[in-house]
């Protein structure tokens, strides 16, 4: 974002919810930053500074506001927009690369040295990878302090920190309190060991019935599951299994996250956050398709819908193979037969099971949460008879199972875009619908089409647009760049 001064200090006088995330507001007077829609008194003029990053306001000596918690606002929508090195390397650092490999490893994932890296993300944010990268733990130290019990030794390593004195000091920089004092701020949760309760923030409206609609047609028995407005499933994170339970409500998504290493509530958030596109800016989305007079009817009486994205790419990859040419409802049998026929799971699993089916029950782990989805080392392990789909499909599925174990293929949010779509196009059995479905998924590609897709085409038809594949792609450019927001609009037209 272009932080010019006027346009920055009217969001800030306005109190304007819809630019939180985008920058923040350094007050040199108090010695605080803050969201743009932080309700004390706005600020004078010459007090105040902008920043593109909640890293570069700490990196300039600025601490926290109290009250509005720029830390916990939403993430700008930028990166879901921006395919480039600086918006894939902001969401490999959310997913807390840099805490697991460090900057070396977050280069080599980008391809760049670590000098190029540090040189691109200061001239745009303000602060290296570090700096960023401490933000964020201070973020997942603050979270792990107010809701859980542990030891404040114990939440230092499991935010990421080095030692307990770099944990300390960054907590007294940030927020401009020690850690005890933030503790006896709220109590902690009682949910157990393991189980943190955190807010995900995000910019309204969000149309939080169609997102559960959505994933509602596409559970899998003891992957995910949506019960009374809440979305359940399982996690496969860096360093162990976990589950997610998340309800959205008014101004936040309620998200309970259950983890077998604590080290892992910063990918759990990144992840919940990707999966129900918590990021993006809808008044812009709405702004640009409202502008069609074929959607403008959909837009007013849908504000808000959000692409549901996923959790996990290979996963996505694997539905969208699944998919290919058959219904939902076929695509749902198969995908569960292939689940139980996982070799740590019973070989007598069903289609269209439910609650307190036993083949269910005995998908889900040994302390009853849901799995995730098989990762490709599993898959690869199955028989040709665990799969109950044409040779094709099995072997297309396997071809890119291979290709995720051997490194050939990245198919996580932070990957290239452009990279992951030729390689995947250049597989046997994948063209351009199955690579477009996981750019908009799985990699978050605001502005993928599927013009070939029938319930697209039906859609358009419903609402009077061209429905010719051809035709369709070439009107589809006035959406641009939301198109991936018009899928899910035409599919629910269908």
């Amino acid at each position: 974002m272009d932080l010019d001064f006027e346009r920055c200090y009217r969001a800030v006088d306005s109190r304007d919810q819809r630019f939180d995330g985008w920058f923040y507001t350094g007050v040199t007077s108090t010695g605080i930053y803050c969201r743009p829609s932080c309700p004390a008194v706005t600020p004078k003029r010459r007090n105040v500074r902008f920043f593109p990053s909640s890293a570069a306001a700490q990196r300039a000596g600025l601490r926290a506001c109290r009250r509005c918690r720029p830390d916990a606002s939403p993430g700008s929508p930028q990166w879901d927009v921006r395919a480039d090195v600086v918006g894939r390397a902001m969401r490999l650092i959310a997913d807390g690369v840099v805490n697991r490999d460090g900057v070396p490893g977050l280069a080599a994932r980008l391809g760049y040295t670590e000098r190029h890296l540090h040189r691109m993300l200061r001239a745009e944010l303000g602060a290296g990878p570090l700096a960023l990268a401490r933000a964020q733990r201070a973020q997942t130290a603050r979270t792990l302090i107010e809701t859980t019990g542990l030891g404040l030794a114990e939440i230092a390593f499991a935010a990421g920190f080095g030692s307990v004195r770099q944990f300390n000091d960054t907590v007294r920089d940030v927020f401009g309190v020690p850690p005890s004092q933030l503790r006896s701020a709220r109590r902690p949760d009682t949910g157990g060991a393991g189980t943190v309760t955190v807010r995900l923030a995000y910019r309204p409206p969000l149309h939080a019935t169609a997102l559960l609609d959505f994933l509602a047609h596409r559970t899998l028995p003891g992957v995910d599951e949506v019960r009374d407005g809440t979305y359940r499933r399982g996690l496969r994170l860096p360093h162990g299994p976990g589950e997610a339970v998340l309800t959205p409500t008014d101004g936040h998504v309620l998200a309970t996250l259950r983890l077998t290493d604590l080290r892992d509530l910063a990918p759990a958030v990144a992840r919940c956050r990707h999966l129900f596109d918590l990021d993006a800016d809808p008044i812009a989305v709405d702004q640009t398709l409202g502008a069609d007079p074929a959607l403008a009817g959909a837009v007013a009486a849908e504000p808000g819908i959000r692409v549901p994205r996923a959790v996990d790419g290979f996963e996505t990859v694997v539905r969208a193979i699944a998919t290919q040419q058959v219904s939902l409802a076929s695509a749902r049998t198969t995908l569960t037969r292939l689940l139980a026929a996982i070799p740590d799971a019973p070989p007598d699993g069903t289609a269209g099971a439910g609650d307190g089916d036993p083949a269910v029950e005995r998908l889900r782990d040994r302390q009853g949460w849901l799995r995730g989805f098989p990762s490709a080392e599993e898959v690869l392990r199955v028989p040709d008879a665990g799969f109950r789909m044409p040779v094709g499909r099995r072997e297309t599925i396997r071809r890119v199972a291979r290709a995720v174990v051997d490194g050939g293929l990245d198919l996580a949010p932070g990957g290239d875009r452009q990279e992951t779509a030729r390689r995947l196009t250049a597989t046997s059995g994948i063209g351009p619908w199955t690579a477009g479905y996981l750019a908009m998924r799985a990699l978050g590609d605001p502005d993928a089409f599927l013009p070939t897709d029938l319930a697209v085409r039906r859609g358009a038809a419903a609402l009077g647009l061209p429905d010719d594949p051809t035709t369709l792609d070439a009107y589809a450019t006035a959406w641009r760049p939301w198109r991936s927001y018009a899928v899910i609009r035409l599919w629910r037209a269908a």
